[in-house]
């Protein structure tokens, strides 16, 4: 608690660790609109130990005295490698946090954030070490397990093994995507009544009666948002102002703390989020837009549109469409609930069935094969009009056209060399090759002459 009231200056708004979303230039601007304290983006304790250009770009580089206090996040999954990332950062923030609330499939591919929930004993060296290694607390992110009296148990594991600080997202690691539903601010309250250190909520925060409601409910120290301040910046504030005042306000800190402009993009996707389903040609631009001056042009001409729309808009009329609020106002981005897969055809499918669905028809093309389209206009998707190949016949990958033996390289290559033949259409003359190497060896048998081979001979070794 000390380390909270005195380190952390009593922090009750809290902006939270984000990808590419939290670089200084934003973690200024909320705390210019309420936020008392900030998480960096998260970080590789692996790639901050070993790259020092990592380590520049993503930490040394960015320091402000108005960026404190300031907590450093981190991803690990090995303890002597989270310490070693935490030495290398503590002497640049206030606290280093240990990320185990990440639930998407990078993460389960790394083995890290909410993956290694199950993994306790493993979870207790690595907080132990750095609590006993580091001049700085250690803190922890979690989620939650659907059990409540399990996630209780967890919180207390991690108290217990030096952990000083807590952030609950009252999610499970399942809750992402279209499935993210509402938080359970239940388990925070039963996480915030069994350990003795300070705890942040984070889930469901969109204004700032959100926060004081989660405050009063489940009686944390702090409320922590991040999508909720991606939308408005100035959500401690109480307020929603224009987007414009926001985005202005935000390149210029870019100017002063430059960062790398798909950020600056990102962020300028949810200011005008609500906007740009308006403007949807404004929104291809944005997308385009390859330098820092393009950007504020699609800017200024958003700002011009909806300046004009709101001198056209009457007195007490009320904003079209399902927002509360006109929108060029900022507001929160309400996700639609989860589908009823009762009511689908064929249930919920995956990523991948989607998108081999999306395959079979041009018009439906994943990004990434739009921006293959836009390099290459003439290319095809359609799998019904690709060239069939015929296969080989011992290992069914296309065959060589000219293949004397009618199979792939790999394969000619292979029979080739057991029954000494020659593949023209392949390149392959093993035959002909060894036929010239009998030639060669016939040649130098050849009898010398005596006069001859004796000079040919090599001169005697002198012995020492």
């Amino acid at each position: 608690m000390d380390f909270w009231k005195n380190t952390l200056r009593s922090a009750r708004y809290v902006l939270a660790p984000m990808v590419d979303q939290s670089e200084l230039a934003w973690r200024l601007l909320s705390r210019r609109h309420g936020v008392q304290l900030c998480y960096t983006p998260m970080l590789h304790a692996q790639v901050f130990v070993r790259d020092a250009n990592y380590r520049k770009e993503n930490l040394y580089c960015e320091r402000c005295s108005e960026d404190r206090p300031l907590i450093v996040q981190f991803c690990a999954n090995d303890p002597e490698v989270f310490v070693q990332a935490a030495l290398l950062a503590q002497d640049y923030c206030d606290a280093i946090d240990l990320n185990l609330g990440c639930p998407q499939m990078i993460a389960k591919r790394g083995h890290y954030g909410a993956f290694l929930q199950d993994e306790w004993d493993l979870l207790e060296k690595m907080i132990q070490l750095a609590h006993q290694k580091l001049s700085v607390p250690v803190t922890c992110k979690i989620r939650v397990f659907p059990e409540m009296e399990k996630t209780v148990q967890y919180a207390k594991m991690l108290e217990k093994a030096g952990c000083q600080l807590l952030t609950v997202h009252g999610r499970t690691k399942e809750q992402k995507g279209s499935l993210t539903g509402i938080a359970s601010w239940e388990h925070i309250k039963a996480v915030r009544n069994a350990v003795n250190i300070p705890v942040f909520a984070n889930g469901n925060i969109q204004y700032l009666n959100d926060v004081e409601r989660c405050m009063r409910e489940t009686a944390v120290q702090g409320v922590m948002s991040a999508e909720g301040n991606l939308h408005n910046p100035a959500l401690f504030e109480g307020r929603n102002p224009v987007v414009w005042e926001m985005t202005e306000e935000y390149l210029d800190l870019v100017q002063q703390f430059p960062c790398s402009l798909s950020f600056v993009r990102a962020h300028l996707f949810k200011l005008w989020h609500h906007t740009l389903q308006v403007h949807q040609e404004l929104r291809e631009e944005l997308a385009k837009a390859k330098t820092f001056g393009s950007v504020m042009a699609v800017n200024r001409e958003l700002k011009q549109r909806c300046q004009e729309e709101a001198r056209n808009q009457k007195v007490g009329e009320v904003a079209a469409g399902d927002l509360p609020l006109p929108h060029w106002i900022c507001q929160p981005y309400v996700r639609p609930l989860p589908k009823d897969p009762s009511k689908e055809d064929s249930g919920i499918r995956g990523k991948r069935a989607l998108e081999e669905e999306e395959d079979k028809n041009t018009a439906l093309l994943s990004k990434n094969k739009q921006k293959k389209k836009l390099r290459n206009p003439n290319k095809s998707f359609d799998s019904s009009i690709k060239p069939k190949y015929a296969k080989c016949e011992q290992c069914g990958n296309p065959k060589g056209n000219k293949c004397v033996f009618y199979l792939c390289r790999s394969c000619c290559k292979k029979k080739a060399y057991r029954e000494l033949a020659d593949c023209a259409g392949h390149g392959l003359f093993f035959k002909t090759k060894y036929e010239k190497s009998l030639q060669c060896k016939s040649v130098q048998n050849v009898e010398v002459p005596e006069t001859e081979s004796k000079i040919l001979q090599p001169p005697p070794k002198i012995k020492a």
